[in-house]
C-alpha cells in the first residue's frame, strides 16, 4: 500500500454509513432525553384508580382531568402560584439585566486596574453553595424588611444568578470589534451613546441569554423561595409542588405530581423554544473572533 492510496478520501459508502451512525446515535439521545417528559405529561392524564396501580401502568386507559382539576384548585389556586413565580422571574431578570450589563461592558472595554482579579472573584462566588449562605442572606434581609415579599426573593435569586450573567455579558462585548467603537467615537459619540446604539444592539444575543438563564433559576428555585416566603398565598410555584403531592395518611398523589410538574415546566419550555436561536448565539459570542 503506497502513499496515494492512504491518501484517498473514504468512500461514498463508508461516509453514508457514519452518517446513519451518527444520526442513529442522535435520535437514541432524543429518545432518553424526551422520555421522561413524554411519560410524566401521559401520567397526568390517568384516572385517579391508576395512579397508584400496581403494578403501575405506563400508559392510561382513558385520559381524565382529574390531576388538573385537583391542582388547579389546591389552596390558593395554581394560577396564584404561577402568577408569583412569574412576578419573582420577571424582577429577577430586569435586576440581572440592569446589573450584568454595565459590569459586563466595563470589563470588557475600560481599562479597569486589576480587572481580570475582579473578574476571577467573580467567577469564584459560583463555587460557594448559595445554601450555605441562606442563613446570613436571611438575618440581614429581616432587618432590611426583604423577607416575605417577592422584590426580597427576586434579589436573592438575582445574587444567585448574577456572577454567571457577568461572565456572559462580558464576552458578549468582548466579541463587538473595536473597529466599530473607534469609528462612534470619532464621530463623538460618548460611552453612553455607544453603549446604548453600538454594544447593546450587537450583545442582543447575549442578554437574551441571560434573561433566559435568570426566568430558568428563579422559576425553579425552591429554598431560598421557602425560607423566605412565610404566607400560602406568596409561596411559589416549587413550594406548590412539595404540598399538592400529600395525599391521604402520608401517601403520594403521583397523579397530582404529575400535573403539577407538566404545569411548571410548560412556561420554561415555551420560553427556551422562542429564545432557542438567541440562546445558542449569545452562547457561541465571544467563542470565535
Amino acid at each position: 500500500m503506497n502513499m496515494a492510496t492512504l491518501a484517498l478520501p473514504p468512500k461514498p459508502l463508508a461516509r453514508q454509513a457514519r452518517g446513519w451512525l451518527v444520526a442513529a446515535i442522535c435520535i437514541a439521545v432524543i429518545t432518553l432525553m424526551l422520555m421522561p417528559l413524554v411519560m410524566s405529561f401521559l401520567a397526568s392524564f390517568r384516572p385517579l384508580a391508576e395512579t397508584s396501580a400496581v403494578p403501575p401502568t405506563y400508559l392510561p386507559s382513558a385520559l381524565s382531568t382529574e390531576n388538573y382539576q385537583k391542582v388547579a384548585n389546591y389552596q390558593q389556586g395554581i394560577w396564584t402560584y404561577v402568577r408569583n413565580s412569574a412576578l419573582v422571574a420577571g424582577m429577577t431578570i430586569v435586576l440581572c439585566l440592569v446589573l450584568s450589563v454595565p459590569a459586563g461592558f466595563a470589563l470588557a472595554r475600560f481599562p479597569v486596574p486589576g480587572k481580570e482579579v475582579w473578574f476571577v472573584l467573580i467567577l469564584a462566588s459560583m463555587m460557594v453553595p448559595y445554601q450555605a449562605l441562606l442563613v446570613p442572606i436571611y438575618l440581614m434581609f429581616a432587618k432590611l424588611g426583604l423577607t416575605a415579599n417577592h422584590f426580597g426573593l427576586a434579589i436573592l435569586h438575582t445574587i444567585l444568578q448574577l456572577p454567571f450573567s457577568v461572565y456572559l455579558m462580558r464576552n458578549s462585548f468582548e466579541a463587538v470589534p473595536k473597529e466599530l467603537e473607534e469609528a462612534a467615537r470619532v464621530d463623538g459619540a460618548s460611552t453612553a451613546f455607544q453603549l446604548r446604539r453600538v454594544f447593546i444592539p450587537l450583545a442582543l444575543p447575549g442578554m437574551v441569554t441571560v434573561a433566559l438563564f435568570a426566568f430558568i433559576t428563579s422559576w425553579n428555585e425552591f429554598i431560598g423561595a421557602l425560607i423566605l416566603m412565610n404566607t400560602e398565598s406568596a409561596f411559589t410555584v416549587p413550594i406548590m409542588l412539595t404540598g399538592v403531592v400529600s395525599g391521604d395518611f402520608g401517601s403520594v398523589d403521583w397523579g397530582a405530581l404529575q400535573a403539577s410538574v407538566v404545569v411548571s415546566m410548560l412556561p420554561c419550555l415555551l420560553v427556551y423554544l422562542a429564545l432557542q436561536k438567541y440562546y445558542v448565539s449569545g452562547l457561541l459570542a465571544g467563542a470565535v473572533k
